[in-house]
C-alpha cells in the first residue's frame, strides 16, 4: 500500500469506533503524563539543585522501561492487551498519588522507587497500546492513526509541557500529582469501551518462568534471523545515541533561558520539543510517500537532527534557540513514526508485542547510559553546557551519516502480514 491512500484523520476518527477511543484517552493520559513530568523535574530541582541528581530522574525512568520492556511484550502477546492496559492505568493511578508524599532530599528514595514502578506499568501498557493498532485498524488507516498518535503525544508535549511548568508554579506539585492519576482513569475508562481482537498463544508452558524464558529467547531470535527488520528496531536508537544527553540538556539550558523561574523555562524547551515532533509524522506522512525510500529516510532525521542540535550550542540563552529545537525533534518524529510502521507491518502479529518491547529495551538502556554519562560530565565540570550540547550534537550527526551511508534495504512496499478488518 502507498502512503499516499492512506486515510484521513477526520474519516478515521468518524468512522473507526475503536481508534477514537483509544486515541481520547491517550491523550488525556498524556497530557497528565507531562503535567507530572514538569512537576518531577521542579521538585527535584527545589530539593536538590543537582544536575546529577535530575539526571538520575532521567535515568531511572529509563532504566524502568529497559527492564520491563521485554517482559511487557512478552505479556502484549501472551494475554488480552485490554485488560493489560486497563490494569497498567490503574497502577498508575495509584501510582502517581505515592508522589505527593516526597517532601524533602531525604524522601528522594521513595520518588526513585515510585518512578520505577510507574515506568513499569508504562513499559507493559506501551507495547500492548502499539501491537493493538494494526488490529484495529485497516491497512490504509495504520499509518493515519500511528500520525495522529505520535501527532498528539508531541501536541500534548508541547502544551503540557508549557502548561505543566505553570500549574507546578501556580498550584503545587501535589496537586498535579493528583491530576495525573485522574487522567489515567480516564484512560483506562476509554480502553474498557473498545474492542480489541486478541489472538491467544499456543497452551502456555506448565512452568511459566521456563515459558517467559523461552519466549523472550524466541523474540530477539527471530530480530536474528530478520536482520533488516532488527536494523529498522535500532533507528530510534540511532538518533539516542547523541539525543539522550540533548533532550537532558534542556533541563539544564531551562533555567538559563528563564532565571526567574526553572519550572517555565524547562516547560517552554520542552514544548518546543513537542511542536517538532508533532511537525515530523505530518511531513513524514506527506512528503515520504515511497515506502521503499523509509530505510534511509531514517538516517536524514538523524542527520537533520544533528544539525539543528549544532546550532543551539552555538546560539545565545533566548527564544532564538526554540526554532532548531523545533526542527531536530521533527526530525525525531518522523524516524519515530516511519521505524514503528516498517515494524507493524512487517512483524507477524504473533511477535510483534516481544520485537517492540526488545526495541524499547535497547532504546532504553542507551538513552539512560548516555544521560547518566552527561550528567556526571557536566556536573564533575568536564565541559559546559554549550560544549555538551556541540559534542553530542556531533555525535548524533555521525550516527545519522552512518545510517544514510550504509541504510538496512528496503521491506518492500507490501507488508508481510497485512490484517484486514
Amino acid at each position: 500500500m502507498s502512503a499516499g491512500t492512506a486515510a484521513g484523520y477526520r474519516e478515521l476518527l468518524r468512522d473507526n469506533h475503536a481508534v477514537r477511543w483509544l486515541w481520547l484517552g491517550s491523550a488525556v493520559s498524556l497530557f497528565g503524563d507531562w503535567f507530572d513530568t514538569m512537576a518531577i523535574y521542579a521538585l527535584v530541582e527545589r530539593l536538590t539543585g543537582s544536575p546529577l541528581a535530575l539526571g538520575l530522574v532521567f535515568a531511572i525512568k529509563l532504566l524502568g522501561y529497559a527492564a520491563f520492556g521485554l517482559p511487557g511484550g512478552l505479556l502484549a502477546d501472551r494475554v488480552d492487551r485490554k485488560r493489560l492496559m486497563i490494569v497498567a492505568d490503574v497502577a498508575r493511578a495509584v501510582i502517581v498519588l505515592g508522589f505527593i508524599f516526597v517532601e524533602s532530599a531525604e524522601d528522594l528514595p521513595l520518588l526513585y522507587v515510585l518512578m520505577t514502578l510507574q515506568v513499569g506499568f508504562g513499559a507493559t501498557f506501551d507495547p500492548a497500546h502499539r501491537a493493538s493498532l494494526p488490529n484495529i485498524t485497516t491497512p490504509r488507516e495504520l499509518l493515519t492513526a500511528n500520525a495522529l498518535l505520535a501527532a498528539t503525544w508531541s501536541a500534548l508535549l508541547a502544551i503540557g509541557a508549557a502548561l505543566g511548568g505553570l500549574a507546578t508554579a501556580g498550584l503545587g506539585t501535589d496537586a498535579v500529582f493528583a491530576l495525573d492519576a485522574g487522567t489515567y482513569l480516564f484512560s483506562a475508562y476509554a480502553i474498557r469501551r473498545v474492542a480489541i481482537p486478541f489472538t491467544p498463544p499456543p497452551a502456555v508452558h506448565a512452568n511459566l518462568a521456563v515459558a517467559a524464558a523461552r519466549e523472550l529467547r524466541a523474540g530477539w531470535r527471530y530480530l536474528l534471523h530478520h536482520r533488516d527488520l532488527a536494523r529498522i528496531a535500532l533507528a530510534k536508537t540511532s538518533w539516542a545515541v547523541g539525543g539522550a544527553a540533548l533532550v537532558y540538556f534542556l533541563t539544564q539550558a531551562g533555567p538559563r533561558l528563564t532565571p526567574e523561574d526553572a519550572a517555565l523555562g524547562i516547560g517552554l524547551l520542552f514544548s518546543a520539543r513537542g511542536v517538532g515532533t508533532g511537525i515530523g509524522p505530518i511531513i513524514a506522512r506527506r512528503w515520504f510517500t515511497d515506502v521503499r525510500a523509509w530505510p534511509r529516510i531514517l538516517g536524514w532525521c538523524v542527520v537533520a537532527s544533528g544539525v539543528a542540535y549544532g546550532l543551539v550550542g552555538v546560539m545565545g540563552w533566548d527564544f532564538a534557540i526554540f526554532v532548531p529545537i523545533v526542527v531536530a525533534h521533527a526530525g525525531s518524529g518522523a524516524n519515530w513514526v516511519l521505524s514503528t510502521q516498517i515494524l507493524q507491518e512487517h512483524v507477524e502479529d504473533g511477535f510483534r508485542g516481544r520485537v517492540f518491547g526488545a526495541e524499547m529495551v535497547v532504546l532504553m538502556a542507551v538513552e539512560a547510559a548516555i544521560t547518566l554519562l552527561a550528567a556526571a560530565l557536566l556536573e564533575a565540570g568536564v565541559f559546559d553546557l554549550r560544549d555538551g550540547f556541540l559534542l553530542f550534537a556531533g555525535i548524533q550527526l555521525l550516527c545519522g551519516v552512518a545510517w544514510v551511508v550504509r541504510p538496512p534495504r528496503s521491506l518492500g512496499a507490501e507488508p508481510v502480514s497485512p490484517r484486514r478488518r
